[in-house]
């Protein structure tokens, strides 16, 4: 699946259409998004959440290392099965050894029932993630638009 994004203008519709194309139709809890620095992992994570009616102020967690968020009750439904748990966001970018991650109970995340997993830089955890993992490429266009691909 590909999402052409032309500008900021058109990012939150770019963002519904994931949501319906890609979360709407699997039950995968982890979705990693790779880019490099400034391909805009975060800023089309903050318009997922926003989509996903998160009410809360959206910021990059790269000192955190994972922010959470809560989808409210009224929002539709996801799929067939329930999506009522929370969002985590997480930056791996200052993680340094895999073992900060085993630490930090990753695995509390990532099988949390209902619970959507947005991850920036998952090169660095990549024995991690889980099978079903959807993994998301955003690449920055010669025009300065931004392509989302799915693998």
């Amino acid at each position: 699946m590909e999402i052409r994004i032309d500008s900021l203008d058109n990012i939150n519709a770019a963002a519904r259409q994931f949501i319906n194309e890609v979360i709407s139709q699997t039950a995968a809890n982890v979705y990693a998004f790779y880019g490099k620095m400034g391909s805009g992992k975060t800023t089309f994570i903050k318009a997922l959440c926003e989509e996903l009616g998160v009410e809360d102020v959206i910021t990059s967690p790269t000192f955190a290392i994972v922010n959470e968020y809560t989808i409210p009750q009224q929002t539709p439904p996801l799929s067939g099965e329930a999506r009522r748990g929370p969002i985590f966001h997480f930056d791996f970018y200052r993680i340094h050894r895999i073992e900060e991650v085993y630490d930090m109970g990753y695995e509390d995340y990532f099988y949390a029932p209902g619970a959507l997993c947005f991850i920036e830089w998952p090169e660095l955890i990549e024995d991690l993630l889980p099978d079903d993992t959807i993994r998301v490429d955003i690449t920055e266009q010669g025009d300065g638009s931004r392509l989302l691909q799915t693998r």
